[in-house]
C-alpha cells in the first residue's frame, strides 16, 4: 500500500504507470479533474485505444466500489495483501 501512497515519487513504477495512475486519481477523487493539459500528457504516451480501455477500466472499479456494497457484494478474497485484508474486514464489519 505504502508504494501506492508514494507512486509518483519513486521509481517502482513506469512513467506509463505513474500517468495511469494518476489518471485513476482524478477520475476518482471529488474535485480532481482530467485537464487539457493532463490530457495531451496522456496521448503522448498511450493511444487512443489505450485511453479508451484505461479509462473504461477505471469508471468500472469505480462504479463496482460504489455499486457492489449495497448488495453486500465483499471482495472475494484473492488479494493477499495484509493492508488489504484488513481494510477489506474493516469494510465489511460496518456493513454487519
Amino acid at each position: 500500500m505504502a508504494h501506492l501512497e508514494s507512486y509518483k515519487d519513486g521509481s517502482l513504477f513506469s512513467g506509463r504507470e505513474k500517468l495511469a495512475l494518476e489518471l485513476a486519481e482524478r477520475m476518482t477523487y471529488t474535485g480532481k479533474r482530467v485537464s487539457e493539459r493532463f490530457f495531451r500528457k496522456l496521448q503522448k504516451e498511450f493511444t487512443d485505444e489505450e485511453l479508451v480501455e484505461l479509462s473504461a477500466i477505471i469508471a468500472y472499479e469505480n462504479f463496482r466500489s460504489k455499486f457492489n456494497p449495497v448488495f453486500g457484494i465483499e471482495a472475494n478474497g484473492l488479494c493477499h495483501l495484509p493492508a488489504v485484508r484488513s481494510m477489506a474486514a474493516a469494510a465489511t464489519e460496518k456493513l454487519h
